[in-house]
C-alpha cells in the first residue's frame, strides 16, 4: 500500500549524490583527476557503475519519484549512466543540466519522468559576487492535472573554511528569493525551492526566504539528512509556496545506504569513500522527498 500510495501522489525527491563523478579523468579540475582510474580514488568504472546501481535502487525504493533534484553530479555522462541503467531504463526519466563554474567541478542537475512531467522551460541562474553552483531553474507541467510548477535545484556553498562562509548562503538565499518574488508577483504558485542548503532549518538564511515560502524543514524535529559527530543535522530540504503548506516532507532511510556508525551509537549514511578508503556507499547524506 505504502509503495502503491507513492507512484499515485506526485512526489520530489532531492539527493546530495557526493562526487558523482565519471572514472575517466577529462583535466577539468583536481576533483575531476582525483575521481579517476588512474587517482587518488582508484576511481574505476566497476566502483561508478556500483554506485550508479545504488542511486537507482534508492529511486526505486522511493517509488520512482516524479522529479529528483540531484546535488554534486559532474557532467552528463553520470547522468546518462544513471538514466539507462538496469533499475531506472524502463522508469522513463529524462535529465536537465547545464555546467557551472564551479571550481569542484560539480553541478546539480534534475530528473523528471516523461509519463508524468513536460518540461516547459529551464534555466540556470548565477549567485553574483560567488563562485558557486549555479540555481538551476526549471518550469513543467503535471501532465495529470495540467497544473505547472516551478521548480529551483540549489547547492548553497558549504561550511568549509569557517564561519565567513555564512556571507556566500545568504547570497545564494538572496538571488534565489529576488526569483520566487518576482513568480509570486507574477501571480505564479505551486513553487518549490529544494536543496543542499548547507544551513539547517533554524539559520539566519532561512529568514531571507520564509516570508515567500514555507520552510517544510522547520516542522521535522530531530530528523537529519547528514550526521555530524553522531547529531543528525537536516541541511537538505524543501521551500514551498503557501498553497503547498499541507504537502508531507520526509528524510528518506532506505536500509542498504545506511551503515553502523563505530563512532557513535546508532548509524549514518553510507559513503563512497572514508578518506582514501573506498567504502561502497554512495552518500554522506540522505535523501528527502516532498509529496
Amino acid at each position: 500500500m505504502r509503495n502503491l500510495l507513492y507512484i499515485l501522489l506526485f512526489s520530489i525527491v532531492f539527493w546530495n549524490v557526493e562526487n558523482y563523478f565519471d572514472w575517466r579523468d577529462g583535466g577539468f579540475s583536481s576533483s575531476d583527476s582525483e575521481f579517476s582510474s588512474k587517482g587518488a580514488k582508484h576511481w574505476t568504472r566497476k566502483r561508478f557503475d556500483a554506485k550508479t546501481a545504488l542511486i537507482g535502487k534508492t529511486f526505486l525504493w522511493a517509488g520512482l519519484p516524479d522529479v529528483i533534484g540531484l546535488a554534486e553530479v559532474e557532467n552528463e555522462t553520470v547522468l546518462k549512466a544513471l538514466i539507462y541503467s538496469e533499475v531506472l531504463q524502463k522508469a522513463g526519466y529524462r535529465y536537465i543540466h547545464y555546467e557551472s563554474g564551479d571550481s569542484r567541478g560539480i553541478d546539480v542537475a534534475m530528473l523528471y519522468r516523461t509519463s508524468r512531467v513536460e518540461v516547459l522551460e529551464s534555466k540556470t541562474i548565477k549567485i553574483e559576487g560567488i563562485r558557486s553552483r549555479d540555481i538551476l531553474y526549471v518550469c513543467a507541467e503535471d501532465r495529470d492535472d495540467h497544473s505547472v510548477w516551478h521548480l529551483f535545484v540549489n547547492h548553497h556553498p558549504s561550511k568549509y573554511g569557517g564561519s565567513g562562509t555564512s556571507q556566500g548562503r545568504m547570497l545564494a538565499m538572496e538571488c534565489l528569493k529576488e526569483m520566487v518574488d518576482s513568480l509570486l508577483q507574477a501571480g505564479q504558485r505551486n513553487i518549490v525551492a529544494m536543496g543542499d542548503f548547507n544551513d539547517t532549518p533554524d539559520s539566519p538564511a532561512f529568514r531571507i526566504i520564509e516570508p515567500y515560502l514555507i520552510n517544510k524543514g522547520a516542522g521535522l524535529g530531530a530528523q537529519g539528512s547528514i550526521r555530524f559527530h553522531g547529531n543528525w543535522q537536516l541541511i537538505d530540504n524543501f521551500l514551498c509556496s503557501p498553497e503547498l503548506k499541507d504537502k508531507k516532507m520526509e528524510v528518506l532511510r532506505p536500509p542498504f545506504i545506511l551503515e553502523r556508525d563505530r563512532q557513535y551509537p546508532g548509524d549514518k549514511p553510507k559513503r563512497t569513500y572514508i578518506g582514501p578508503r573506498y567504502n561502497g556507499g554512495v552518500s554522506d547524506h540522505l535523501p528527502v522527498k516532498l509529496y
